[in-house]
């Protein structure tokens, strides 16, 4: 079935750095944008860097100059490389990728999460 696996997440003190890495089944096709999210208990999840298949990239303010997205289409997979990590960086991170149906209807594919604690 369709896969998402992510790997990477640990436990870093603030300032440290950590590389996020999610691999991609090649049962999702015709994938417009692969990318990361991140939720915090009793919070929306929300966009933390997004990248499309070609090349475009995005990021959420609060982690643009310090967090890069890259990604590597011959293997299906897709990067988050964390620099000066912050405690408010604590959060579940999922990769995500998506793909438009013939109405245009955005579908979602979701990994099950990654744990990134970043504490003293």
């Amino acid at each position: 079935q369709v896969q998402l696996v992510e790997s990477g997440g640990g436990l870093v003190q603030p300032g440290g750095s950590l590389r996020l890495s999610c691999a991609a089944s090649r049962s999702i096709f015709s994938v417009y944008a692969m990318g990361w999210y991140r939720q915090v208990p009793g919070k929306q999840r929300e966009l933390v860097a997004a990248i499309t298949s070609g090349g475009s990239t995005n990021y959420a303010d609060s982690v643009k100059g310090r967090f890069t997205i890259s990604r590597d289409n011959a293997k299906n997979m897709v990067y988050l490389q964390m620099n000066s990590l912050k405690p408010e960086d604590t959060a579940v991170y999922y990769c995500n990728a998506y793909r438009r149906d013939y109405f245009s209807t955005r579908i979602d594919y979701w990994g099950q999460g990654t744990q990134v604690t970043v504490s003293s």
